[in-house]
């Protein structure tokens, strides 16, 4: 209007001279008529109407940020922005705009947006005559199809008292929707209570012999001891028994922590050269590698170990006295000043303290897998609560996973089959069972990442995200990794997935951040999958390389569900 004021002006000041210069009567008259005709007609073309508005339509630009859709966490969210040119939107109309998707299958409509001219008298967005740029919100519930869409504006346009409406002809806005957020694998990371099973089983064989006071001779009898009996008796098990193996052998030599240090330490080697001449003689027969030799000194660890398992009423009293002082000689004057106690110590300790030990490090290798899968069919109540834990991770079946683990809970109580029946159950869909198993478990954090796995499943996002908290798990945190991903929070997934043992999620979450050469790489990791090719084609689209989209779709064809998906994903639009 401001335009058509100043036309109006200018023409005004023009009709002035104009009328000066006529001097006929007449002529003024024919002037005047002519002039009225034209600023009619000025004024029509500067208002427009509701039919110009239909009629020019293509005049009114329309942009979305983004351009092509994405649905993110379930929605689609969008900004539309409409530039309306100057003297476009009569004074007097009102336009009804509608954003719908149309998509395979249906659309979905919006409520409408409002405007109104600058004469109407309502409560709608004001468009002036000299034109303006609108951005307005657009927000539509994902639905199954909405892969293949578009987005458009419907309007209609009508006169304030009028009943008539006009249609305005449809403006489409956006192609899209970009779903790749949902290739996410929401199954999640729930692992089993690991085993304690030893392949290998170390052990030792010992024997000793004890020397009298100051002294380094090895006596004859000590090498009938039981203590050497008993000793030669494990080395001829030991090499009777083919799956012990000795792995080294020693002799250690003491003296007992009375006397001076010096005097002990002398008295210590001299009784590591008689041991080591008595190791030939004991094992002579009984077939054992030589030993290596080492002389202790005064033994204050056996010692401490002997005090401790006694009966002394002062005992505390000594091992206390040990830890305040570190000298020896220190040591041995406090514990002397307790006569009473010296005495016992005198008689029941120290003697044993005067010794050399014989010592055979032996393996036992344990039952392999194959041993272990043969024994749950023909002898499993040999198994110990262990090698059933280990025999479930080994046969195939679920079936025979869950009978394994219900034996180690009949058997041995175990609380870790417990709950890995609950984890069999899971991977196998299966909830109201493994909901059953995690009623009889401590609840710790794998039994809170176990529950928020199986709300995961069930759809239940809000729930699995309270229990992966307070789980605080690796493997929770990988599955909040998950949950972030369906939520649109993909820096915080790509942070949690960096380390994930699930290479599509970690890379999926990397192309979320559009940190595409990191997403190739973790994909290039070991075997390739259809949904990894899926990924990688994925990522070649988005670098522009055709060569390796239509390679890598070819892989992922392999897989009927994401050969449908190909056709229709926005990603690949321009390969197609």
């Amino acid at each position: 209007m401001h335009a058509l004021k100043s036309v109006k002006s200018d023409l005004t000041d023009k009709f002035a001279k104009y009328t000066n210069q006529l001097t006929n009567k007449n002529i003024m008259k024919k002037g005047i008529k002519n002039f009225a005709a034209a600023l009619l007609g000025i004024a029509a073309v500067a208002c427009s109407s509701p039919e110009k508005m239909a009629e020019q339509a293509e005049n009114v630009l329309v942009s979305c940020n983004p351009a092509v859709l994405e649905v993110v966490a379930g929605v689609i969210d969008a900004d539309v922005t409409v530039t309306y040119p100057a003297d476009y939107f009569h004074p007097k109309a009102i336009l009804e705009v509608t954003p719908v998707i149309v998509y395979d299958g249906g659309e979905a409509k919006m409520e409408p947006y409002m405007f109104q001219g600058t004469k109407v008298q309502d409560n709608y967005e004001v468009v002036p005559e000299e034109g303006a740029t609108i951005t307005k919100h657009v927000h539509f519930d994902y639905v199954e199809g909405m892969e293949n869409c578009y987005l458009e504006l419907r309007g209609v346009v009508f006169q304030v008292k009028k009943d008539k409406t006009i249609d305005l002809p449809t403006k489409k806005v956006a192609d899209g929707a970009n779903c790749t957020y949902m290739l996410a694998c929401t199954k999640g990371r729930v692992d089993l209570k690991a085993d304690a099973y030893q392949e290998t089983i170390p052990s030792t064989a010992e024997g000793q012999i004890l020397y009298t006071i100051n002294s380094a001779d090895v006596r004859s009898k000590e090498l009938k001891s039981s203590s050497i009996k008993d000793f030669q008796a494990a080395l001829d098990e030991i090499n009777a028994n083919e799956r012990k193996t000795i792995t080294s052998t020693s002799v250690v030599a003491y003296a007992s922590p009375d006397g001076g240090e010096e005097l002990n330490a002398k008295l210590s080697d001299n009784r590591a050269k008689s041991a080591q001449k008595a190791w030939d003689k004991v094992t002579k027969d009984h077939s054992a590698a030589a030993p290596e030799v080492s002389s202790i000194g005064q033994d204050w660890e056996g010692f401490q170990e002997l005090v401790g398992a006694s009966d002394l009423e002062d005992k505390d009293l000594i091992i206390r006295v040990l830890s305040m002082y570190n000298d020896p000689a220190v040591r041995e004057k406090e514990i002397k000043n307790m006569s009473a106690v010296y005495k016992t110590l005198a008689s029941d300790v120290l003697p044993e303290l005067r010794r050399a030990r014989f010592i055979a490090n032996v393996e036992y290798q344990n039952f392999t897998s194959e041993e272990l899968v043969k024994l749950v069919d023909e002898n499993i109540d040999v198994l110990d609560e262990e090698a059933l834990l280990r025999a479930a991770t080994l046969v195939e079946k679920a079936s025979d996973k869950l009978n394994l683990y219900n034996k180690a809970v009949e058997k041995y109580q175990s609380e870790r089959a417990q709950f890995n029946i609950a984890v069999v159950n899971i991977k196998e869909g299966d909830f109201a069972a493994a909901k059953s198993a995690l009623e009889k478990v401590q609840q710790d954090g794998d039994y809170h990442n176990a529950l928020g796995v199986i709300a995961l499943n069930e759809g239940d996002v809000e729930t699995a995200e309270k229990e992966f908290k307070a789980a605080g798990t690796q493997a929770a945190n990988e599955n909040l990794g998950i949950v972030a991903i369906l939520k649109g929070n993909y820096q915080d997934a790509a942070s949690r997935l960096a380390n994930s043992e699930c290479k599509c999620n970690k890379a999926l979450a990397l192309i979320l951040t559009n940190q595409l050469d990191a997403a190739a790489s973790a994909l290039a990791e070991g075997e390739c999958c259809p949904k990894c090719a899926y990924l990688k084609a994925i990522v070649a689209a988005r670098q522009g390389k055709a060569d390796d989209v239509k390679a890598n779709l070819e892989k992922a064809n392999e897989c009927d569900k994401l050969k449908a998906r190909a056709q229709k994903d926005i990603e690949f639009a321009q390969y197609r």
